[in-house]
């Protein structure tokens, strides 16, 4: 029956009490997925080629896509201290508005020819990615935690839809908005723009009663929350990953494996060209990339929440290891290639689920939008600085030895969630 959450939070429970709750941030969670992945994909698609116009050089042409990767790390911090704070949908509102001016800087660096300008529009158009990365957190925050992985997975699904559709309406995006004088790759940025502040209207206007604030409130009311706002702070956050040995694994897991996709992904295309793939061959295979990162996480949170966290990151770890073996020994076999990196999307999808779920089984109620806000500014760094390195180490070792690092860097998260399992037995 419709009435008061405790504790004074002023959003009523809607007929249907919490089930009905959890049904419509789970249906506005989604929307807000495929708007924020169809908004991020659309204008990333052609930021190379936008940078390397404005810089004059192909040198220059990554430094859009690190600019946008290091703003979603950076920004992860202060949208997890504003969601800790006030909620979830203040934080993603928030976010979803950043990006959108970000996107509005970008055409504007554009029209300009300024390079520093646009490095400043694309980090801060990282905000929409850093949005699209903490969904998957609001999800779990009302979820019963036998489907927390579930709930999880289901807002990475929907992810899907915007990240296959935006690369393919990029083009026409661009031409769309020429009479404005905007140039052609810029365009998307103003598309972008458009769909981020759709998504962000319809978080402020949908996400209520807001999911973090509602859980607290309940487990307020159960008596299963202590402790002061003082313990929803960053540094508290730390002290709950510090704390915790499970966390500590979620962590691992989900940065190893996030960085591993990246740094083997990003250099896949290159080696692809260099034994004479095309364009078309080149997309078919980060098309079944990006369907193995998405496309199957649901499968990836059903056996989390089934057979257990640690069982499905070991299976994301094995899928990984499998993935670089034979990315890293196609040797311009490219349906090897494209077996490889379909299997490198699966991998990712397992431990980002799993690990996901499991942190925030794993740390107490009032510091968990903290964590999150951590584990993603941990996650999207590491893999920042892999994606950076690796095309160092294809520039004097190859391929892949890429290949070869990468699987070692799975060693710490299969050791780490080993023994976790281990302790648990006992």
């Amino acid at each position: 029956m419709a009435g008061p959450l405790p504790d004074g939070i002023s959003d009523p429970l809607p007929a249907g009490g919490l089930a009905a709750v959890r049904r419509r941030v789970q249906s506005t969670l989604v929307v807000s997925q495929i708007l924020g992945g169809l908004g991020v994909a659309t204008a990333v698609a052609l930021a190379p080629m936008l940078a390397e116009d404005i810089g004059g050089s192909e040198a220059v042409a990554g430094l859009a896509s690190t600019a946008s990767v290091i703003g979603t790390a950076l920004l992860s911090l202060p949208f997890a201290a504003l969601m800790a704070r006030h909620g979830r949908r203040v934080g993603l509102t928030t976010a979803y508005a950043v990006a959108a001016l970000g996107g509005l800087v970008v055409v504007a660096a554009a029209t300009a020819g300024s390079f520093p300008l646009l490095l400043v529009g694309m980090a801060a158009f990282g905000a929409g990615n850093s949005a699209n990365l903490q969904a998957r957190f609001a999800a779990a925050d009302l979820a019963e935690p036998a489907h927390r992985a579930r709930a999880i997975s289901t807002v990475v699904w929907a992810t899907t839809i915007g990240a296959v559709l935006g690369p393919n309406i990029a083009a026409p995006a661009g031409k769309s908005v020429a009479w404005l004088g905007v140039p052609e790759a810029a365009g998307p940025f103003l598309w972008g723009t458009g769909v981020f502040l759709v998504a962000g209207l319809l978080m402020h206007m949908m996400l209520r009663p807001d999911p973090l604030l509602t859980a607290r409130a309940l487990a307020r009311a159960g008596g299963t929350e202590e402790g002061s706002g003082g313990e929803r702070s960053l540094r508290a956050g730390l002290a709950a990953v510090t704390a915790s040995p499970s966390a500590r694994v979620a962590l691992t897991a989900i940065a190893g494996t996030h960085t591993v996709m990246v740094s083997v992904m990003v250099m896949t295309p290159v080696d692809l060209g260099g034994h004479g793939a095309g364009v078309e061959l080149i997309g078919l295979v980060i098309s079944g990339h990006i369907m193995g990162m998405y496309a199957f996480s649901p499968l990836m949170g059903t056996l989390a929440d089934r057979v257990g966290r640690l069982s499905v990151i070991l299976a994301g770890v094995a899928l990984l290891a499998c993935a670089t073996a034979l990315a890293g020994t196609a040797n311009g076999h490219h349906a090897q290639s494209a077996a490889g990196l379909f299997l490198l999307g699966l991998g990712w999808s397992a431990g980002l689920v799993a690990g996901s779920a499991l942190l925030t089984d794993s740390v107490p109620q009032p510091a968990r939008a903290a964590v999150q806000g951590l584990s993603d500014l941990i996650m999207n760094s590491a893999a920042g600085i892999g994606g950076a390195l690796s095309g160092l180490v294809v520039a004097q070792a190859g391929y892949g030895w890429l290949n070869v690092l990468a699987a070692a860097t799975l060693v710490p998260v299969a050791a780490l969630t080993l023994l976790s399992v281990v302790r648990r037995r006992k």
